[in-house]
């Protein structure tokens, strides 16, 4: 399946719609933003065009110390920072787009379901503050949630915020979603193959220094 304009610009006026958009940038700029497509389990996404993107965000081993076990993940909202834990005191490092002021969430909570192509539905909270969003979004190209989605659970308690990826890689690194972590297509399939459900997941408001 190949991504069409039209679906395209559906999944960008979602992504707009969502409030997930990030400003300053027409659409004469996204087209930079991409280089080709991969097959991904029956759908064809963008591929990042990881040139046009800071160093900062680009996925990374880094020295890194954390009292959290192996495995867990670490979310640093502030510097805009996901975190795989590793052993030695290192970690592997995701650049990240977190919720705007207002939509922020932070605490401990564990990964209780996965989804490749995630269908979208909006939370009833979200549809009383944004009545014109749709009743769903099929999984697909067009869906701003991306080739993959990790829910975050406290207990059994679906917390309705998730690990998810973008179709606007240029809005990583930055304060533009609804409260949800967004992450890089390349990086959310990466970060979903090495979390498996009852993965740890901590997100606090600063863990990280402003070293990148």
């Amino acid at each position: 399946m190949s991504i069409t304009r039209r679906q395209f610009t559906i999944g960008t006026a979602a992504a707009a719609t969502l409030g997930w958009n990030a400003p300053g940038f027409a659409a004469s700029d996204s087209s930079a933003y991409f280089n080709g497509a991969s097959d991904d389990h029956g759908f064809r996404y963008r591929r990042t065009n990881f040139d046009k993107i800071k160093p900062r965000w680009k996925r990374q081993f880094v020295q890194y110390y954390s009292p959290e076990p192996q495995g867990t993940v670490v979310i640093d909202t502030k510097n805009h920072f996901l975190y795989v834990i590793f052993a030695n005191k290192t970690a592997l490092r995701y650049g990240v787009g977190v919720g705007r002021e207002g939509f922020q969430w932070f605490g401990r909570a564990e990964i209780l379901r996965k989804a490749r192509w995630p269908r979208w539905v909006p939370p009833p909270e979200m549809r009383l503050r944004q009545p014109e969003l749709p009743l769903a979004v099929e999984g697909g190209p067009s869906n701003p949630l991306g080739p993959r989605a990790l829910y975050l659970y406290d207990g059994k308690r679906d917390l309705g915020y998730r690990l998810h990826g973008t179709t606007e890689p240029w809005s990583i690194g930055g304060n533009v979603s609804s409260g949800c972590i967004r992450m890089f297509p390349e990086d959310v399939i990466d970060l979903y193959q090495r979390c498996p459900i009852g993965t740890r997941v901590l997100v606090l408001k600063h863990i990280a220094s402003n070293a990148g």
